[in-house]
């Protein structure tokens, strides 16, 4: 590993590689402070850019924009209490009580080196796991990657505390979108309706520019007529800057001992978390934050340093670590490393096992520019605490809905050259703005779509070697460990309210 480690470092270190990465991290840090926007509407609209781009330039880009998006969104949800994106809703909590007390500069830099710490650690998990596990996935066949295919979708629904029925609904929905087109076995046409558009089925890429970029353009067209706009956001934002010195952001070595048990405890959460498919980054943000207010009881939400590195330091523990299902074994971690399966696939590029073997160079670049994307944010990103959210809130919303928009029809356009592809989005952003108001997540949704072709072949193959067979999934050591596993996930939130229920009892 050390052998292809070295040489992605000495490419990455090139200028115009470097100046990419370094570019990918300031954009992730502005809009991530711009409210409405988020890493996965900026991925969106920029998967299909790449096209046009080498994987070496491509790739550093949106590495930047997918590590430093996040912590972005905690500038304006410290000073301002408006979370920038929806991992830093629980920052706001305490990040903002801080801020009201005169210590929005403590609250900053707190933030910047709670992601910074949470990021690295989910790097170098990244770093060693996604080529073992890809070494190890070569040794797959059909009944294993049904299996593993089967727990990505059954992580889910495990997962979802609450929510498991609109979590299992939103994976139909998504195995069934999947199925639209000619079948890759039989040849026979599924969903079609005699339209020749939908023969090779629908296009991802512009799927996913509607679910995320076009839904979110809606939102914020609604929040926009709720509110009619806020005057005083600019001057808000200033008053809440001017206190704020650059000295504040430093640590002292004290804040730093208090603080290193709630980064480890927030960094493992959430990577175990990014790693399982499909999990989502606000479940180990509350899952952090949950461990703090036990914790500390009545002082959560009051102020409290804890409450500020806890879920800071678990939604950037989850980005990487998101990464390695997807690099090692071809499923996405979360919904924003789907997109990266887009871009991936636009360069010619298949993910999963043969990644590394087949294009060794760009995996590990990946790899490594996680490394370095999240060391960068620590310099650029006290840089950046002061002149951000000022900046961010003198952007006149409609002027940022209509760029948006207008990258967002572009990039469907791109992807095949056709209005289909911009019809889909439009289509799809109806559909996932939707889903939102019913409150339906949209993970298992794009999980279920990305899932459905492996499922199908891998279903198919088993079948055809065990003449027919369903116990070839558990006769094998392997598949039927990851078969098990599946099984306990699925029943998990049945039985889980079943002693919840008794307990309270």
């Amino acid at each position: 590993m050390i052998d292809q480690i070295l040489p992605a470092l000495l490419h990455l270190a090139e200028p115009a590689v470097f100046g990419f990465l370094v570019f990918g991290v300031i954009i992730g840090l502005v809009v991530g402070a711009m409210p409405g926007l988020n890493d996965s509407i900026t991925l969106a609209v920029l998967v299909p850019i790449t096209f046009a781009m080498p994987g070496d330039l491509a790739f550093p880009l949106l590495v930047g924009i997918y590590c430093s998006a996040c912590f972005g969104g905690s500038f304006p949800a410290i000073l301002l209490k408006i979370p920038g994106t929806a991992s830093s809703v629980v920052t706001a909590i305490d990040g903002n009580a801080m801020a009201r007390k005169g210590q929005g500069g403590l609250a900053l830099g707190i933030a910047t080196y709670s992601s910074v710490f949470g990021g690295i650690s989910s790097a170098l998990v990244l770093l060693f796991c996604a080529p073992f596990l890809a070494e190890q996935a070569l040794r797959f066949g059909p009944p294993e990657y049904f299996a593993l295919a089967l727990l990505g979708l059954s992580t889910v629904i495990g997962m979802a505390t609450g929510n498991a029925v609109r979590s299992t609904i939103a994976c139909v929905l998504g195995l069934l979108i999947a199925t639209i087109g000619f079948s890759p076995q039989s040849g026979y046409p599924r969903f079609t309706f005699d339209e020749p558009w939908l023969y090779d089925g629908l296009p991802l890429v512009p799927m996913l520019i509607g679910l995320f970029g076009i839904a979110s353009l809606l939102d914020m067209a609604e929040e926009a007529w709720v509110r009619r706009r806020n005057p005083a956001s600019a001057s808000a934002a200033e008053a809440a800057t001017a206190g704020v010195r650059f000295r504040d952001l430093l640590l002292p070595v004290s804040m730093i001992r208090r603080l290193l048990p709630t980064w480890t405890q927030a960094s493992v959460i959430g990577n175990i978390i990014g790693i399982l498919p499909g999990a989502g980054m606000l479940m180990a943000i509350y899952m952090a934050y949950g461990r703090v207010a036990r914790r500390f009881g009545a002082q959560a939400g009051t102020g409290l340093p804890e409450g500020v590195a806890a879920p800071e330091a678990a939604n950037n523990a989850v980005v990487a670590s998101s990464m390695v299902p997807l690099l090692s074994l071809g499923i996405p971690g979360n919904s924003t490393s789907a997109l990266f399966l887009g871009a991936l696939l636009i360069q010619g590029l298949r993910p999963g096992p043969s990644l590394f073997t087949d294009s060794p160079d760009i995996a590990y670049l990946i790899v490594v520019a996680f490394v370095v994307a999240n060391i960068l944010m620590f310099p650029l990103g006290l840089a950046m605490a002061r002149a951000i959210p000022g900046l961010v809130a003198r952007i006149p919303q409609g002027m940022l809905g209509a760029a948006v928009a207008l990258l967002c029809i572009a990039g469907a356009y791109s992807v095949a050259n056709s209005t289909f592809g911009v019809v889909v989005a439009l289509g799809f952003g109806i559909f996932g703005y939707l889903m939102n108001k019913l409150h339906v997540p949209l993970s298992p949704l794009i999980l279920g779509v990305v899932l459905e072709p492996v499922i199908e072949r891998s279903l198919y193959q088993s079948l055809s070697l065990s003449g027919n067979s369903p116990w070839i999934f558990f006769e094998r050591p392997i598949s039927g460990v990851l078969m098990a596993t599946a099984i306990a996930f699925i029943l998990w939130p049945l039985v889980g309210s079943r002693i919840t229920r008794r307990r309270k009892a």
